[in-house]
């Protein structure tokens, strides 16, 4: 993606380097378990603290890419985020609160909870900011297998600010109050909606955003949304895969429904509640 030079919000909390707290997750294993449980918008309360004498090591290991360049490269789409999800809520008739997007190294403490680097990036409606490791951007390429590139990396930020859309509209909200109603299983349902959802409205905002982008982003998309369908995180991690148990979608649903906001820019086509498809 075509970035240098773009405008920079600087609606960032760089904590990186500073100690967050005691509690932390090890080792790869951790971050396996975590990624299952939530990635790319659950909530990092809900998965098991361990008191684990290693912790995983932070900061991102790209010798050409350093962590100036790419804190700025992040602030880039986060602006560029905000300027579209302004203008799409302004046509709504509503008011947009811009999120704040969090770097920290190893643990830090959000509104949601510990955040770990172990548990991987995720959306905290309580405080609205964005948490990043930027140290995950290396295991989506080498652990889950998805291509390296700087838009996998937008893609992965733009799937939390989906996430802070959905709070904004209610979503959020009213999906976590029909959680006492529904079984376990029923409520997985409404999760994978609401995860391809916040997928569909990360397409959206590269669709708005297509003449900056070059040849390859758009696949480097799909490859990190295909390498975190629940489908391949099951089947790496125990073996064999459990429907009933999905959180986000398959990889094939998480690629169509990105695409989707990516081919359309058009907010009402994402209403993934009502696809018969999903049911």
């Amino acid at each position: 993606m075509q970035w240098r030079g773009r405008r920079e919000g600087g609606n960032i909390e760089d904590r990186r380097g500073m100690s967050g707290g005691k509690l932390a997750f090890g080792g790869i294993g951790g971050l396996v378990i975590a990624v299952i449980v939530y990635f790319l918008g659950g909530d990092p309360s809900q998965i098991p603290q361990q008191n684990i004498g290693q912790q995983t090591q932070s900061g991102y290991q790209d010798p050409d890419d350093p962590g100036d360049t790419l804190k700025q490269y992040m602030d880039v789409v986060l602006t560029s985020a905000n300027e579209v999800w302004t203008d799409q809520f302004n046509k709504m008739g509503r008011q947009y609160t811009e999120p704040t997007l969090v770097l920290f190294t190893g643990q830090t403490q959000a509104g949601c909870g510990l955040a770990s680097s172990a548990t991987g990036p995720f959306y905290c409606p309580s405080d609205q900011k964005v948490y990043i490791d930027l140290s995950f951007f290396n295991e989506l390429t080498n652990r889950f297998g998805a291509e390296k590139g700087d838009f996998a990396m937008a893609y992965v930020l733009a799937h939390e600010i989906g996430h802070h859309v959905q709070h904004q509209l209610g979503i959020t909200d009213k999906v976590d109050g029909m959680r006492q109603h529904l079984s376990e299983t029923g409520y997985n349902k409404l999760s994978v909606k609401l995860e391809l959802q916040a997928d569909f409205l990360a397409g959206v905002w590269a669709h708005y955003n297509q003449s900056y982008l070059e040849q390859g982003d758009i696949e480097e998309a799909l490859s990190a949304a295909s390498a975190v369908g629940d489908d391949r995180l099951q089947k790496a991690s125990q073996g064999r895969v459990v429907p009933d148990a999905f959180t986000h979608g398959t990889s094939a649903q998480r690629m169509y429904w990105f695409k989707k906001g990516y081919q359309t820019g058009d907010i009402s086509q994402g209403d993934t509640f009502n696809d018969p498809n999903l049911d």
